[in-house]
């Protein structure tokens, strides 16, 4: 049994506010030691429940947060920037799971640290006229690969969100939210317990892939700036839909969120530290 686990930041124990994910912040170096906590929790109760190989793939920021002499020896960890397949890298390596550690909810959402892929500068992302968090388009991608989603972790808004993108999924809230900077939180060792318990579930009860949706992807993103809009489509095949968005439409989500995350590569290029 293989498992692959994505790891992101802002959902852990514990994370409130961008001091605690912003690499290089005081707050930082604490809160990758929360972090690697939680990811150890889910690879305890995987391989306790049965899995024989763990990849974590390291999916905050610049993919270097995590703390590998920390690591649960079970586990191997891919980590560094430019993965091909971003957050989902390791999906093409044939796991039998993939499960969701850390994760939060999408741009314009309430949630604890609730963004898509970019801070502030992106206020809404829908794929095929529904909203949606990176925890969506990681479970649509892996539909592709015949991969379910088995385990999801965050906030109790991000475990009710997962219940609609992966229904089978084993939900771990971590923290209830108050605001976007503000929750209510477990100590570290009652959620690593929680966590453990949920992956050990997680792989023992079926879980299926969702059903990829017929007719391609089509994503709608809005923007805080106009000129952002603009700069996404230097981009072939993306379309302006007013002053603040754009839209383009593929066929796979292989396809549309590697365009997706181009798009936002682009964009990051004009956001002005004053004016962003």
């Amino acid at each position: 049994m293989k498992v692959l686990i994505s790891a992101d930041m802002e959902g852990v124990t514990g994370v409130t506010t961008p001091d605690d994910c912003e690499p290089g912040h005081p707050r930082w170096e604490y809160c990758r030691r929360l972090l690697t906590g939680d990811v150890n929790a889910a690879v305890a109760g995987f391989a306790e429940a049965g899995a024989d190989e763990i990849l974590v793939n390291e999916a905050h920021a610049d993919q270097r947060n995590l703390l590998l002499d920390r690591l649960d020896a079970r586990a191997s960890l891919l980590i560094g920037a430019h993965k091909p397949l971003g957050m989902m890298e390791g999906i093409d390596r044939s796991p039998d799971a993939v499960a969701f550690v850390g994760y939060h909810m999408g741009a314009g959402e309430l949630g604890v640290l609730a963004h898509t892929y970019l801070a502030n500068s992106i206020t809404s992302v829908r794929i095929n006229g529904s909203p949606a968090s990176e925890g969506r388009m990681n479970a649509l991608l892996a539909a592709e690969f015949a991969v379910p989603v088995v385990l999801v972790t965050g906030d109790d808004l991000t475990c009710a969100d997962a219940a609609g993108y992966a229904p089978d999924a084993v939900g771990v809230p971590v923290k209830t939210c108050v605001d976007r900077y503000s929750a209510i939180c477990l100590p570290p060792a009652v959620s690593a317990a929680r966590i453990r318990e949920g992956a050990r579930r997680a792989l023992r009860r079926p879980a299926r892939p969702i059903p990829a949706e017929p007719g391609g992807y089509r994503y709608e993103v809005s923007f805080d700036a106009a000129h952002l809009a603009a700069l996404a489509t230097y981009i072939p095949g993306v379309e302006r839909t007013g002053d603040l968005s754009v839209r383009f439409t593929l066929p796979t989500m292989y396809e549309a969120i590697r365009c997706f995350r181009a798009l936002t590569r682009l964009v990051t290029s004009g956001i002005e530290p004053r004016y962003g």
